[in-house]
């Protein structure tokens, strides 16, 4: 399949399931309640309008941060949580939510702050080295740094409501989210995608090895900001969005690369429509199901990105020599 076919049928399938999701629900509503003249219509303008581009939002910075980075450290298992960026994003809301902070706004300001400060010290801690093995390191530190401060956050919360707030929270849902959400959201993970679209050509460079990229005049530094800048913006703005949402970016590059080839520039846009596809569908489906609570769409899709991950494991494993 073409790349430009691939991406129209992949556009096509995330318009459908995206009209799908505004009718999708507990109570499924009819196609006459897209009228002005229905009460119903603000259910799917005021709820599941904004859910669903949110939804395609999220998935689609999650789906690129992933085919960014597996192209860039060269290595299929990476995910956009291995910089240490989304656990930064999470710290800070949850301070947000230990000290009471839950407002609309304030808590996505304090994820975005918590995201900022991670690629600054990311960028810190790796230096002008370039080096991906210190990039890698640095973001593996930060996240267990994060990860246990959220630890000892949930463990010290001042009421049982804040840390079952926290708790929730950091299950990932895009429960109750309004058009303020989706307002808050789409500037920075439109920017982050923008500069990881500008690194195209340096990744198919660097599948060459990082000599024979440095001789075609990428610069390795330049690449690094652009990538911990691109997946900080689109990571970090999800996080705020949505909570912690895993899996997407690891998961999704896969599904895409044998239909889309081997080149990490040519998997990028793929990704992103495939991500925004998996999230709306996932969501949708997690709104729809018969349980008494609706099941948090983090949870969803950690089962869905296990099986996933063991399988793909397995398979390199036995490839192996």
């Amino acid at each position: 399949m073409t790349p430009t076919r691939l991406n129209l049928a992949l556009a096509a399938a995330l318009a459908a399931a995206m009209a799908l999701s505004l009718l999708a629900g507990k109570v499924w509503l009819p196609a006459t309640a897209w009228s002005l003249t229905d009460p119903r219509f603000l259910i799917i303008l005021e709820l599941r309008a904004p859910r669903a581009v949110l939804g395609a939002l999220v998935g689609a910075a999650l789906g690129l941060s992933g085919a960014a980075m597996q192209g860039y450290l060269r290595n299929p298992l990476a995910d956009p949580g291995l910089f240490g960026i989304s656990a930064g994003a999470a710290l800070g809301a949850v301070i947000s939510l230990f000290f009471g902070f839950a407002s609309a706004l304030l808590l996505p300001a304090f994820a975005l702050a918590g995201a900022a400060i991670a690629m600054a010290l990311l960028a810190l801690l790796v230096g002008r080295s370039g080096s991906m093995l210190v990039f890698t390191l640095g973001g593996v530190i930060l996240s267990s740094i994060a990860g246990s401060m959220t630890a000892l956050a949930i463990s010290l919360a001042p009421t049982p409501f804040a840390t079952s707030q926290i708790v929730t929270w950091l299950m990932g849902a895009l429960t109750d989210r309004s058009w303020d959400d989706v307002q808050i959201a789409a500037p920075p993970i439109l920017a982050g995608g923008l500069l990881l679209t500008c690194t195209a050509r340096s990744l198919d460079a660097l599948t060459l090895g990082e000599t024979a990229a440095r001789s075609m005049g990428v610069d390795p530094r330049r690449l690094q900001i652009l990538v911990i800048l691109g997946v900080g913006l689109c990571v970090g703005a999800s996080v705020a969005a949505a909570g912690i949402i895993g899996f997407v970016g690891l998961m999704v590059p896969h599904l895409v690369r044998p239909l889309a080839g081997h080149r990490p520039s040519a998997i990028l846009l793929p990704s992103a429509l495939g991500g925004a596809l998996l999230v709306v569908v996932a969501d949708s489906l997690v709104r729809a199901a018969p349980t008494v609570s609706e099941l948090r769409l983090g949870i969803a899709m950690s089962m869905l990105g296990g099986p996933f991950f063991l399988a793909l494991l397995l398979r390199m494993r036995r490839q192996l020599p």
